[in-house]
Parts: structure tokens; sequence; C-alpha cells
């Protein structure tokens, strides 16, 4: 006999949300959804899962709620308001926040889940919205080691390289990282594909070349080849990284470290944005050397 699984509340269905939520729906979970615009959800209500038309009704019915929203203000509003999910779920809830939000955030939703016996997780993701289709993420955990493991079956469905940090915070952090990276990353690759132009050659032979190498990185082999095509749409917002990066600049403040080439992109984002991009997919940063 096949076991019951868990009810599922996913709050969150945007580019990344809805792939997600969809390969949980397939692997035969129980799904309750809730986004601020129900249109957004339509795909998944027709595939079967079905709408709360509050985060209180969906918390209240859920044995796991997943969220994937976009800032730290909104993950501040949906878990700790006065009908959010910590006022509104029942002891023994796994709450993930998916979400790239502040450490200090997620250890006081952590602490005040712990007050209410509820189980609490930070888990932000990366693989943009590739990796969300392909049920490819990378998911970085931190809080309790057993909570971790009980959500395992769940990180499973949506990921593949999935790995606990520690405490509550540390997938925050960990995230940080990630997003550091790519930042300076992305200026090399926009950087080498306009030298590439500028001298004369084939970018999309030059990308054979240089993907395959030392050079390679999942950005200059998925991101690079969408400049080329002139492909801005997002699988990871300008205005979503600008977010990112404005956190870890805090943090890196906060703990005294120097981030220069965080800073650097920070800047070029930034400059990105207020020429009317923060729409537009993280690639179009390509676009400061092409005009």
């Amino acid at each position: 006999m096949t076991e019951k699984k868990g009810v599922i509340g996913f709050i969150g269905t945007g580019v990344m949300g809805k792939s997600m939520a969809g390969h949980l729906l397939r692997d035969g979970y129980p799904v309750l959804v809730y986004t601020r615009t129900k249109e957004k959800a339509a795909e998944l209500i027709e595939s079967g899962a079905v709408w709360k038309e509050t985060i209180e009704e969906l918390a209240s019915q859920s044995d796991y709620i997943l969220t994937m929203v976009g800032y730290p203000s909104d993950v501040e509003e949906i878990y700790l308001s006065e009908k959010g999910i910590l006022n509104s779920a029942k002891e023994g809830t796994y709450v993930i926040d998916m979400t790239t939000s502040k450490p200090s955030l997620a250890k006081k939703i952590y602490e005040l889940a712990k007050q209410r016996k509820i189980h609490a997780l930070d888990a932000p993701v990366s693989g943009g919205d590739v990796g969300a289709r392909e049920a490819r993420l990378s998911i970085m955990a931190g809080g309790d080691q057993q909570a971790f493991e009980a959500c395992m079956p769940i990180f499973s469905v949506i990921g593949q390289n999935i790995v606990y940090q520690g405490e509550a915070g540390s997938g925050q952090h960990t995230k940080m990282c990630n997003q550091i990276a790519i930042a300076a990353g992305m200026i090399g690759v926009s950087e080498a594909i306009a030298y590439a132009e500028h001298a004369g050659l084939d970018p999309e032979n030059v990308l054979k070349s240089i993907s395959a190498g030392a050079a390679g990185s999942w950005s200059l082999s998925n991101l690079a080849p969408r400049m080329l095509k002139g492909d801005f749409d997002p699988g990871f917002y300008v205005k979503h990284f600008l977010k990112d990066m404005s956190i870890a600049i805090e943090e890196a403040e906060t703990m005294k470290m120097d981030a220069p080439g965080l800073t650097l992109a920070h800047s070029l984002y930034t400059e990105l944005q207020k020429k009317g991009e923060g729409d537009s997919g993280t690639q179009a940063l390509y676009k400061l050397w092409k005009s």
C-alpha cells in the first residue's frame, strides 16, 4: 500500500514557484496554492492544485508549507503577520522558505516557529527557471537537521544538489555566497562576449571553446547563448538580483568584510535597472556593453 503523502501548501507561483509546485503535484502530493495574482496559479489549478483564498486558510490545512516570494518584506508579511503562516499553521507543520532572504529574518522565523512547535527551514535555491523546470535545483538548507531530513522527500522532487548547511540562517548565508560568485561571473561573461564581437570573432564559436574549458560556468553555458539571441526574458529578474546583492553587501559590512567584486556588480546592475531593465533577466547586463 502506498504511503499517503502530506498536504503541501505552496505560496508564490511565479517564474520558478510554478514549476516547483507542478513537480510536487505530478509526484502525487496534494497541493494547495495561494499567490497574490490568482491568474499566475491558473495552470496549477487546472492540473489539480487547490486554490486557497487566504494564507490563513492554506496554512491551517497544510502539513508542509513552501514559500517562494520576492523580497524579505514579503517573507516577513506572510510568516509574521496576524493571519500569517506562523499564527495559522498547526503544531508539527514544516515551513520551508525558499525565497532568497535575510539570514537574520530566517533566524527570527525559526525562533518564533519553535515557540509554536512548528519546524522552520530556510532553504533558498539556485538554478533559475531552467533548474526549476527540469527539477535540477540546488537547495541549500538551514535549520534543525531532523527537520531537514524529514523534508528530503519533498526536496528530492524539485532538486538534485541538496545540502544541509547548518543552523537557521545558514541556508541564506550559503545563497549569498552563490550570488556573490554569480555577480562577478556575470560581468566576466558579458565582457567576454563583447570582446569576441569587438575582435571580429563568431561569439557562438568562441562559446564552444571557452565554455568547455577552465572558464566554464553555468552562466556561460546557459545565459551567454541567450545574450547572443537577444533573449532577455527573466529566468531570474534583475530587480531580484539587486535585492540579493544588497542583502549580501549588508551582511558583508556587518562582518567587516570587503567585497569589491560584489560592489562593482551591484553598481552595474543598478545602472541597468535605471535604464528600465528591472524586469529583464540577469543576462540583460550584456546590454551595457552593447549600448
